[in-house]
């Protein structure tokens, strides 16, 4: 099965927040105001992969 644009966009949404989370786990926060900002980040990541995943279901189910 060939990857669609909604595929790599989620895969990329995916490793983005391992980085992220990866870097928190480390202690690579230097402050408190670098870590909320990380944290919003990954929020973000993940509203977009849930965006991304509803027009994906819009997109396929627009035939019927």
């Amino acid at each position: 099965m060939a990857l669609t644009v909604f595929d790599v966009l989620s895969k990329e949404a995916d490793e983005k927040v391992d980085q992220l989370k990866e870097f928190l786990a480390s202690g690579g926060a230097k402050s408190f105001e670098e870590y909320k900002g990380i944290c919003g980040e990954i929020k973000g990541l993940l509203i977009m992969k849930q965006r991304t995943k509803d027009l994906q279901h819009t997109v396929e189910n627009s035939d019927e």
